[in-house]
């Protein structure tokens, strides 16, 4: 029996190991319908993060081909092994590869998953209870005492923050970490009473999606050769103290690596006093 293991982290995936490559794909068929077909083949394979149908070019044979991307390059190559020169949804067969065109990406460039990917990938491999989530500590950290809003350092213009904690527990791994995230709105001129109140009202639960983020991104899901997983977390030197300890400093360690949505968020060091 294979007992190797497979690393799968919170991430965006772009290495080509985990990128697969369908063409041959005939044109009597809809989009959607070759979509739906293919998601649910490779999907039996494994989790998939991304795929995508697109029409030959115009100086191509009519048709279409697909782009599959998986978390986990175990599971793309017995996708690949399987699929391979097979019709699948239709009588000829299919050419699926593993994508051999070289990434621009290099490590540094790394994004995280967004919440909802996040979620999809933990419920996969863990089950939906296998992992918990909760706020630590969710607050307004602009206002001054006086209620008005801060001043933004870089534009120098009125801005609305707030900060929050969260924690996951993988309570059949004996494991947990926090993550925290900053959602910052930043007001052209003077923001009347209406539109400071909508922002109020967003910017708790993006913070709240980007502590969530931070905190996936510390998870490793060690997938072994018997299908068995096992649950790591790269902890911050902070979290070693508990939630009662949590006055001090946290670091938000590559929080610049963005999302799908490319977002860029700044290195940040929060002060959890001020939150308190």
């Amino acid at each position: 029996m294979n007992y190797d293991a497979e690393v799968v982290e919170f991430r965006v995936p772009t290495e080509n190991n985990k990128t697969l490559f369908i063409c041959g794909i005939l044109p009597t068929f809809s989009e959607a319908y070759i979509y739906g077909s293919l998601w649910n083949i490779f999907s039996g394979f494994g989790a998939l993060y991304w795929l995508k149908v697109v029409p030959n070019a115009t100086v191509a044979l009519p048709g279409f081909y697909a782009i599959v991307k998986f978390y986990s390059a175990v599971q793309a190559s017995r996708a690949q092994e399987s699929t391979h020169a097979k019709g699948l949804f239709q009588k000829s067969p299919l050419k699926v590869q593993l994508c051999t065109r070289q990434s621009s990406n290099g490590f540094h460039n790394v994004k995280s998953l967004s919440v909802s990917k996040c979620q999809e990938l933990a419920n996969y491999y863990l089950g939906f209870n296998g992992w918990t989530s909760r706020v630590i500590t969710l607050k307004n950290i602009s206002d001054s005492d006086t209620g008005e809003l801060q001043v933004n350092a870089d534009s120098q213009k009125p801005a609305l923050k707030y900060g929050c904690v969260v924690g996951l527990n993988f309570p059949h791994h004996g494991v947990a970490c926090r993550g925290v995230g900053i959602a910052e709105e930043v007001f052209e001129g003077s923001p009347g009473v209406q539109e400071v109140a909508i922002k109020r009202g967003l910017l708790p639960k993006r913070a709240r999606d980007r502590a969530m983020m931070d905190a996936f991104r510390k998870v490793l899901l060690i997938v072994l050769g018997n299908g068995r997983v096992v649950v790591d977390c790269k902890l911050d030197a902070d979290e070693i103290t508990s939630d009662e300890d949590l006055e001090g400093m946290i670091k938000v360690n590559n929080v610049s690596w963005g999302t799908e949505d490319d977002e860029d968020f700044p290195d940040l060091t929060l002060n959890l006093s001020d939150l308190s």
